[in-house]
């Protein structure tokens, strides 16, 4: 149960680091938000979604290892 929670708080920062990337991008998101077309949030969402697979990774583990 440990690992599913950690699994889909992962999932959801991993998207949450997709969206401020894209924003950063001004691919998506109001163009009077503050990360619209902002290059440090095209960085900060890239180092945002690698803590999200981390953490589904890390999730994922402790699934694994709970079913062994």
């Amino acid at each position: 149960m440990k690992g599913l929670k950690l699994v889909m708080i992962g999932v959801v920062i991993l998207i949450l680091g997709l969206v401020f990337h894209l924003q950063g991008q001004s691919i998506i998101g109001p163009e009077s938000s503050f990360m619209y077309s902002n290059p440090d949030w095209i960085t900060y969402g890239i180092q945002i979604t690698i803590i999200g697979i981390i953490i589904v990774v890390i999730g994922i583990g402790i699934n694994k290892i709970k079913r062994d």
